[in-house]
C-alpha cells in the first residue's frame, strides 16, 4: 500500500502523457510501473483499498480491431480507479465519417484519455497531435502492443523475480508483440531472441531501435532457425501466423510457419523448466499445441491476468 501513495505523489516516476511504445519509458520508469502493478495486484487481492487518481475524469476507448483482454482489462481498470469509461458507437469510424483530427478534438473537450486500438501506429499519432491535452495510450497498432509487453514482464518477475541474464524467445511472426517485448524484456537486461521464417523478421527500423537499448544490459539475436532459436531458452513465446487484417494470407503462412510450431519436441531443445507464453487468443493446433498451451509451465493466463494490474499501474502513473 506504502509503494502505490507513494507512487502517486511523486512526479518523477510518472509516466509520460503518450504512451505509444515501450521506449516511451526509461527503464526506471519501466520497473516502477511494474513494482506499482505488484503493489495494486496485492491490494485488490486483499481487498484493500488504494489510490484513485481517475476519480472525477472519463477515459474513451477507440477500440478498431475486436478486443476481449483489452478492452475487459482497461474497463475494470478505470473504473477501480475511479474514473468513467466511454466507447463511442461502432459507427464511429477513425477517418470515416469525420477526420481523425475532428475527433480528437471533440474528445479533448470530454474526456481526460484516450486508450486507442487501431491498424497503423500514425493514427494514434494523429489523435496525439490534434489533441495535445489528452493523455494517449496505444492498446495495439500493427507496428507495437506495449500494454502486452508491461503484462508480460510482470509475468516474469512474479516467476523469476528479475529478468536480467534470462533468455526469452521469440517464436514465429516478427510482428507487434515480438517487437514489444522484446524492447521491454532487454531495457530490463534479458537476452532475447527472435526466431522467424525468412521474410518475416523484425522490421529493420524495429531492430534498430531495439538495439539501442541493449546498452542497458541486454541482447538481441534473430535468427531464422527455430530449434537454434529456443536452445537452452528460459522462456518461449509464440503469436498467431496471422494477425487481424492478414486472413487472406492464412493458407499460405501456415505452410511457411509449420517449421515454427511450438510443440513438445520444440519445447524440449528450451531450458527444461522453460515457460510458455502466448498473448492470446491463440489459434491452437497451429503456432502451438494444446499439449504445450495447457502445460503446467504455461503461464498464458497469468499473462492476461497481469494485463490488468499493468494497465492500472500505467494509468495511475499517467494521472499520478
Amino acid at each position: 500500500m506504502s509503494n502505490v501513495v507513494r507512487l502517486a505523489k511523486n512526479t518523477a516516476v510518472r509516466a509520460p502523457n503518450r504512451f505509444f511504445s515501450v521506449l516511451d519509458f526509461d527503464h526506471v520508469q519501466l520497473e516502477e510501473c511494474l513494482a506499482l502493478a505488484v503493489s495494486l495486484k496485492a491490494a485488490r487481492a486483499a481487498r484493500r483499498p488504494h489510490v484513485r487518481p481517475l476519480e472525477g475524469l472519463h477515459i474513451a476507448l477507440l477500440f478498431e480491431k475486436p478486443s476481449l483482454r483489452t478492452r475487459s482489462t482497461f474497463t475494470i481498470a478505470v473504473r477501480e480507479l475511479g474514473g468513467e469509461v466511454i466507447e463511442p458507437p461502432a459507427e464511429v469510424v477513425l477517418g470515416g465519417r469525420e477526420t481523425i483530427s475532428d475527433v480528437a478534438k471533440n474528445l479533448e473537450r470530454w474526456v481526460a484519455g484516450v486508450v486507442i486500438r487501431t491498424f497503423a501506429q500514425s493514427r494514434i499519432e494523429a489523435i496525439a497531435n490534434a489533441a495535445p491535452r489528452l493523455k494517449v495510450v496505444n492498446a495495439l497498432t500493427d507496428e507495437e502492443h506495449p500494454c502486452q509487453a508491461l503484462a508480460d514482464c510482470l509475468t516474469l518477475t512474479e516467476k523469476w523475480g528479475s529478468l536480467r541474464g534470462r533468455t526469452i524467445t521469440f517464436v514465429g511472426d516478427g510482428n507487434n508483440v515480438a517487437a514489444s517485448l522484446a524492447q521491454a524484456a532487454i531495457m530490463l537486461g534479458a537476452h532475447v531472441r527472435v526466431a522467424t521464417p525468412v521474410g518475416f523478421e523484425l522490421p529493420a527500423h524495429v531492430s534498430a531501435a531495439i538495439r539501442g537499448v541493449t546498452r542497458l544490459g541486454g541482447t538481441l539475436v534473430e535468427t531464422n532457425d527455430a530449434v537454434e532459436g529456443v536452445r537452452g531458452a528460459d522462456a518461449v513465446y509464440t503469436d498467431v501466423w496471422a494477425s487481424m487484417g492478414q486472413e487472406s494470407e492464412t493458407d499460405t503462412r501456415k505452410t511457411v510457419f509449420a517449421p515454427f510450431q511450438v510443440n513438445a519436441a520444440l519445447m524440449g531443445h528450451a531450458a527444461p523448466d522453460a515457460l510458455f507464453m502466448h498473448c492470446l487468443p491463440a489459434h491452437r493446433g497451429d503456432e502451438v499445441t494444446d499439449e504445450v498451451i495447457d502445460s503446467p509451465t504455461s503461464v498464458v493466463f497469468d499473462q492476461s491476468e497481469n494485463r490488468l494490474h499493468t494497465q492500472k499501474a500505467l494509468l495511475a502513473m499517467m494521472f499520478a
